[in-house]
């Protein structure tokens, strides 16, 4: 990918189809505005079940250019908050129904990854929540508790158990079996190489200016150079929803940050898990984590989040050197060997968040036969890929297989993120985060 503000990410962009920009007046069935991971699965389902509808896939950039493919590739069982405050907020029978959409989400971005035979360095294997604080172990103890009451097969660890595996010294953990890690930029030009292949149409380099109800019926959608007018549209753009005036509730965008190292000795490499697969993650507010690559070295990522907007540029640059120079301490901190572990990238990306740690998948209010997909608050990777798929079923009127989950909902909660709550919130993050990168 080409180096910006936001630094160079470990994955290379692959081969992508023609992408012009939109110019004059167009026309399509469906309008997909954002070419990630869930406007692609969507674009995707849609013309793989509807074959002959036209198809316009539209990005500001292009495929892989935003949070898709500026992930680390952990593609693990989580939607919304933690489970024991899931079954708080929304009951047992929810919070059960949210962990195995999830996991079910993992299972299907893994059968993708085989239908569309993609080269993006997938590897299977467990992921393990963990932690070395007390605050992280009262808060797995809660997590593990709710697994158990709500007979979901999350197994506990010990912390022998936990070194056994990657020989970090936590005192306790919880494992996911169902999980993997890969290349989020691979699987995202993939997904648009597909979707080409199904004669939909890309264009790039056309940021959308404005949305709007057709005077004759379905929508109207303004860019810089031209016009889009389309039946339905779904506009997958995540935390640019608030510049765009959506009627969605608060999808907060904030950024996070990851860095990528050389490959580890042998040794190392074995003791972290590399061979295995196991992605770790801790259990602290804002985690650090880190999975192993296949060439050997490792990605790290968590720990610092900040708020850009009203943030001017030489802050936010203070702010990503900061979250990057923590970040390689730490990872150098998980074995010995690694004490001199040269940082090869360096990257950050925009995640939208909501108050509640719930997405928004749903029609958007006031703009029929408009969607919006957004707000998966960091634990999109495959969560993104279901939401997709779950707008193609909707557009395509075909039943729906359940009960809506508490995420399939036209706008999240406001919150106060103006004015002078800006301040505070930035404030509350930044204390947050300090204790974090402390305890860890």
């Amino acid at each position: 990918m080409t180096p910006s503000a936001y630094g160079t990410p470990a994955w290379e962009l692959p081969d992508l189809p023609a992408q012009p920009p939109l110019h004059g007046t167009a026309t399509a069935d469906v309008a997909v505005v954002g070419a990630g991971l869930a406007g692609l699965a969507c674009a995707y389902h849609l013309a793989e079940r509807a074959p002959g509808r036209e198809i316009a896939v539209i990005d500001a950039e292009g495929p892989a250019a935003g949070a898709s493919g500026r992930g680390t590739g952990l593609l693990g069982p989580r939607a919304g908050p933690a489970i024991d405050r899931a079954v708080r907020r929304h009951g047992p029978w929810a919070a059960r129904r949210m962990y195995l959409a999830s996991v079910r989400a993992v299972t299907e971005v893994l059968d993708l990854c085989g239908r569309l035979h993609v080269p993006c360095g997938l590897r299977t294997g467990a992921q393990i929540m963990a932690t070395r604080a007390p605050a992280g172990l009262a808060s797995l103890g809660r997590q593990a508790g709710a697994y158990r009451a709500l007979g979901l097969d999350v197994p506990e660890l010990s912390g022998a158990q936990v070194r056994a595996r990657v020989g970090v010294p936590y005192t306790a953990g919880l494992l996911h079996r169902t999980a993997a890690t890969l290349d989020p930029a691979a699987l995202t030009g993939a997904l648009a190489r597909a979707c080409a292949a199904k004669g939909v149409r890309f264009h790039g380099r056309s940021p959308l200016l404005a949305v709007r109800a057709g005077e004759r019926g379905g929508c109207e959608l303004d860019f810089p150079q031209g016009r889009l007018r389309a039946g339905r549209a779904v506009l997958a753009v995540n935390s640019a929803a608030p510049s765009l005036g959506l009627p969605v509730g608060t999808i907060l965008p904030l950024e996070v940050y990851a860095v990528a190292t050389a490959p580890v000795s042998d040794a190392a490499y074995e003791e972290l898990g590399g061979y295995d697969g196991y992605a770790v993650v801790d259990a602290l507010p804002m985690a650090p984590y880190f999975r192993p690559l296949p060439d050997g070295g490792l990605v790290a990522g968590g720990g610092t989040v900040t708020l850009p907007t009203g943030l001017g540029a030489p802050r936010l640059r203070a702010a990503r050197e900061r979250a990057w120079a923590w970040l390689a301490r730490w990872v150098r901190s998980l074995h010995p060997d690694l004490a001199h572990l040269p940082v090869t990238h360096r990257w950050s990306g925009r995640v939208g968040t909501t108050g509640d740690g719930l997405p928004v998948v749903g029609p958007v209010h006031g703009l029929p036969g408009v969607w919006y997909i957004g707000g998966c608050c960091g634990h999109g990777l495959a969560m993104s890929v279901a939401h997709g798929a779950h707008v193609a079923t909707a557009l395509l009127g075909d039943p729906d297989p359940g009960d809506p989950l508490p995420w399939h909902r036209s706008a999240a909660p406001r919150m106060p993120v103006h004015g002078p709550a800006r301040p505070l919130l930035r404030t509350y993050l930044d204390v947050l985060g300090g204790s974090t990168r402390r305890t860890c």
